[in-house]
């Protein structure tokens, strides 16, 4: 192809940056993407093959001249730094108009901090959440962007191709101003977090505490992704569980260290929740919990020294009931997850000026997405009927849904407890829960505390104005 006739450029050629450019060449559309290791310039236009719009390029002034005004290109680079250095080598070459989308995990000061700097300089920057992984980006991703909305117009056509689709729906819209998109990502980073420690504890509990085995808990989660609990996390897990090890023949699961890791989004939201005072226990307990992992020889040694007996626990039920029970249980406590992060989502959007839509939100992570589920749906539906919704838990239909398995939660639980198995995600998901629809709380005991100790003052009940106690 010629000079300047490309729709769309890529900087970073891994695994990412090029699957989303060949899902964007299979929609027609003309692309071009820069790396400096040739062999992956190369690799990009082989994998395309014969008569696609693609090129590869080692040269910034060859692929910056190469795509049409006013030009749209995506950084698909780590965060952090490389995505400043990525920036400052390709602003000499860009003029006023054109757009760079930052497709990484951006902590989103960072991408506000870049949207500001730009905007002097008459460039567009938009911080784009991408969910999917490898697979999503070549074959249809989740896409969360935010920036400038008119200029949104010049990449709406080609995200809107390459995306997901939901009942002939693109998940991707123009979510917000400055970081939205990021911040969307990170709060969906933090509901993943939580909904995969509330697999984790539910296989726990399972295997340890009730003797399931691996081809039990294998039928189990592919059983519920027949059910509402449909989802990619608890379909992949029912793969998972079936993958059987090739050196020992046993099941993969089995064999992989209990020490969990983390890339940051997932502490990035329970920080930033904080910061806000919007309460997400369960998407925190989450976090805690991968750091708990992390101590893996002192807890080997706590075992020996504090070893764990099974209490009594009165409820006699079978494997089946147990299931049953388990599946109620799981349905309540992820709500419960969601309902914490789009509360997150509500509060953020008023605090930065977003200008988020939660219909839009569930909408878009329909499809695609880490956490993509078939409740997302009754959530879109929740915020189409009432878009100032200040909490799902307060829609007709999801706070039913809860009523009526709030019962099988509790039995879960404290059947774990007395097993002495841990299920934090799923506790706090219970204690959220009550606490919501707590018409009081004991905090009034707290204030007098602070005011004893403090002179911090308090509120009363049947009084307008603050009080002050001398309480000795």
């Amino acid at each position: 192809m010629n000079n300047s006739q490309y729709e769309f450029g890529m900087v970073g050629l891994g695994v990412m940056g090029r699957n989303l450019l060949l899902n964007m060449a299979d929609h027609g559309i003309s692309v071009i993407g820069l790396d400096l290791d040739p062999e992956k310039a190369a690799a990009l236009e082989a994998e395309a093959g014969a008569g696609k719009p693609v090129r590869g390029t080692t040269s910034a002034e060859d692929f910056v001249k190469s795509i049409r005004r006013p030009r749209a290109l995506m950084l698909l680079v780590p965060a952090g730094k490389p995505v400043d250095a990525a920036i400052n080598s390709l602003l000499p070459l860009l003029e006023p108009g054109d757009i760079i989308v930052d497709g990484g995990n951006s902590y989103f000061p960072d991408t506000d901090r870049r949207v500001v700097g730009l905007a002097d300089k008459g460039i567009h920057f938009f911080g784009m959440g991408i969910s999917g992984g490898e697979k999503g980006a070549r074959f249809g991703p989740s896409m969360m962007p935010g920036g400038n909305r008119e200029a949104y117009e010049r990449l709406r056509p080609i995200f809107e191709a390459v995306a997901a689709k939901v009942n002939g729906e693109p998940c991707v819209t123009y979510l917000g101003n400055g970081s939205a998109g990021n911040y969307v990502k990170m709060v969906h980073n933090g509901i993943e977090y939580g909904v995969m420690q509330l697999i984790a504890e539910t296989y726990d509990l399972l295997k340890r505490g009730f003797g399931f085995s691996d081809e039990e808990l294998q039928s189990v989660f592919q059983g519920w992704n027949q059910t509402e609990l449909q989802s990619f996390l608890i379909e992949i897990t029912g793969e998972i569980l079936q993958k059987t090890d090739e050196v020992t023949g046993k099941r993969l699961v089995s064999m992989i260290s209990d020490r969990a890791r983390s890339k940051g989004t997932g502490k990035w939201t329970s920080q930033n929740a904080m910061d806000l005072q919007v309460p997400v226990p369960s998407i925190d307990m989450a976090v805690l919990m991968r750091d708990m992992s992390k101590y893996k020889e002192e807890r080997v040694e706590a075992a020996k020294l504090l070893p764990n007996h099974t209490f009594e626990t009165g409820i006699n039920t079978g494997k089946q009931e147990i299931v049953s029970q388990m599946q109620n249980a799981f349905y309540f406590a992820m709500v419960s997850t969601y309902a914490q992060g789009m509360a997150q989502l509500r509060v953020a959007s008023e605090a930065y000026n977003y200008g988020l839509q939660l219909q839009e939100v569930a909408k878009i992570w329909r499809g695609g997405c880490i956490i993509r589920a078939v409740c997302l749906e009754d959530f879109r539906q929740a915020y189409e009927k009432n878009s100032e919704l200040p909490n799902l838990l307060l829609d007709p239909k999801v706070g039913k849904d809860l009523l009526d398995r709030q019962q099988d939660t509790r039995t879960i639980l404290k059947l774990a407890i007395d097993k002495g198995i841990p299920m934090p995600a799923f506790m706090a998901s219970l204690s959220y829960f009550d606490a919501y629809r707590s018409e009081t709380l004991p905090t009034n005991l707290i204030q007098a505390q602070r005011d004893y100790f403090g002179a911090h003052t308090y509120e009363r009940v049947d009084q307008e104005g603050i009080f002050h106690t001398q309480w000795s």
